[in-house]
């Protein structure tokens, strides 16, 4: 589209209309030589001065795209500023989880005062509330630097990785302004940026940002053009020295079980060369793999990723689900002696472009249960202390990382607070190509409304003061760092009377108890259900997993 031809969008036609009445209030006045004119001139002009100004200023990106008309939602901000929580309602949930947490969003990634008067916005006595038990004898804040390496014995490349990076949101979701600023955000404070399935771009790969490479069940970037694993093409990839770790996607936890979609309107040229697939056409990730199709398949598979990769760190993501599918993968483990050296779980919280209601809704386990059951399974088999644990699933907050840490995490990941820190309104347009602000979106017009030099610092600073905020969660509960935070820390509300720990809520299975054969009715029935050769389930009680 001609930049003549951009102006006469429904986007730009207020600043068209408020140009078009300003030259035909001069070309009157000075046809008709009258003075009478010079206030409507004044005013259409001032009106197009503001709509030039709001095309052309690089930290609004909604003025960007829709200048002049896009004051209203700052005037109403202006009027009632208690409005700013209203349009960050969490329609899914109705709760104030979401707003509050933008905000603070927000204001970190701006590195504006996040601090609040008055108390809690929490009922502290309604069931679900939870908390973080202090200590008196509280420790200095420490460096808020928090570390991870991650790495197996196999590893001969391990990574020392931040605890909080950016989760996987694939160039094609994203625009390649949004994956720029997130790359350059990550460069900056020294953080890993995964790339989602969506393949490896060149903006993942001009700011030099540390990258978690993501495949899936599409291949894309290391596939044949029947859709096929190619060995060939993922080494290739694999080899540019960004790339820090590689990722196999089983599952994601918005959508567990039903693939990805990319609609046909954001299939540009630039996508279908990255990815490898057809112009305009819809993109679907088939719901399962085509390279393996067993747990001991899958664990060969991670082995060839770890080996074409030179020993870079490799592992897998799933959302969890059938239990004794996970527990087949531990059986697999154990009869092969193949690991991967880290395994993320996602949440069925998580978030997405494009998922149908009842996936996003009622399809694979919450965060938490996932987590503390892969957890404990680990421990079960004797294998924690080798594989590292990523936990993703709507993180934003210190407390949040906290939570997970103390649930078993070793570090967390996050998309939905870096969409905000990039400039993200959850406007729920991201599968229609009309993203507001630029983030979701492969329309050139909307794409100029994310300006990266803008956005990019707030991408770190967000990073850098949610772990600041999470170094003083730390040091109040008499701790130096996350990874001795532990289910006994964390507090929730069952009922308007009773309280208990997450110990109590999540148990874990003691060093080697699968193996010595447990009586946790959580394990029980679908170890023995189990097999190492077959995701399907083998002899057991199948209702009682």
């Amino acid at each position: 589209m001609r930049s003549w031809q951009v102006l006469f969008t429904a986007r730009f036609i207020t600043l068209t209309l408020a140009g078009a009445a300003t030259l035909g209030s001069l070309a009157i006045a000075l046809l008709s030589a009258s003075a009478w004119w010079l206030p409507a001139i004044m005013v259409f002009g001032a009106v197009t001065l503001l709509g030039i100004y709001d095309l052309l200023q690089p930290r609004h990106a909604v003025l960007r795209a829709y200048p002049i008309a896009a004051h209203l939602r700052f005037l109403l901000e202006t009027v009632r500023p208690e409005m700013r929580q209203y349009f960050f309602e969490d329609e899914k949930h109705g709760t104030p989880f979401s707003r509050d947490r933008r905000a603070v969003v927000y204001q970190r990634a701006k590195g504006e005062l996040d601090k609040r008067p008055f108390g809690t916005q929490y009922e502290a006595y309604a069931p679900g509330f939870e908390w973080l038990h202090h200590s008196i004898a509280a420790r200095p804040v420490p460096d808020a630097d928090f570390r991870v390496t991650i790495g197996g014995p196999g590893c001969t490349q391990p990574y020392i990785a931040s605890i909080f990076n950016i989760s996987a949101m694939s160039f094609g979701a994203l625009s390649p302004n949004a994956i720029r600023a997130l790359n350059q955000g990550a460069k900056r404070g020294g953080f890993a940026h995964d790339t989602g399935e969506g393949g490896l771009s060149r903006y993942h790969l001009e700011a030099g940002g540390d990258i978690i490479w993501e495949i899936g069940s599409g291949y894309f970037g290391a596939r044949t053009p029947d859709g096929r694993f190619s060995a060939e093409h993922f080494a290739a990839n694999a080899a540019h020295p960004q790339v820090r770790m590689v990722e196999l996607k089983l599952s994601q936890g918005a959508k567990p079980g039903h693939g990805g979609v990319l609609p046909a309107a954001k299939v540009s040229a630039e996508i279908a060369a990255t990815r490898g697939i057809p112009i305009g056409r819809d993109c679907v990730s088939p719901s399962s793999h085509s390279a393996f199709s067993t747990p001991i398949g899958l664990l060969q598979f991670v082995a060839d990723m770890r080996r074409l990769a030179g020993g870079k760190p490799a592992g897998f993501k799933l959302c969890v689900g059938h239990r004794w599918e996970f527990l087949a993968i531990c059986k697999a483990m154990l009869e092969t002696g193949l690991y991967p050296d880290f395994i993320v779980i996602d949440g069925s919280e998580g978030g997405t472009g494009a998922a149908p209601l009842e996936f996003m809704d009622h399809v694979g386990t919450p965060l938490r249960e996932g987590l503390n059951f892969v957890h404990s399974a680990l421990i079960g088999i004797g294998a924690r202390d080798r594989i590292r644990l990523g936990a993703a699933g709507r993180i934003i907050t210190g407390f949040d990382i906290a939570r997970a840490m103390a649930l078993g995490a070793d570090w967390c990941n996050a998309a939905r607070g870096f969409m905000f820190a990039v400039g993200c309104i959850q406007s729920q347009a991201c599968h229609t190509d009309r993203c507001p602000t630029g983030v979701a979106t492969q329309d050139p017009t909307r794409q100029r409304a994310l300006v990266v030099a803008d956005k990019a610092p707030r991408v770190h600073n967000f990073h850098a003061n949610t772990l600041e905020a999470l170094a003083e969660l730390v040091a109040a509960a008499g701790l130096d760092h996350p990874a001795q935070l532990r289910p006994e820390h964390v507090f929730r509300r069952v009922t308007a009377q009773d309280v208990a720990s997450f110990a109590a809520l999540y148990p874990t299975l003691q060093p080697g108890e699968l193996l010595d054969g447990t009586t946790d009715e959580r394990f029980r029935d679908a170890w023995a259900m189990a097999r190492p050769d077959s995701f399907a389930p083998g002899t057991g009680v199948f209702e009682a997993a």
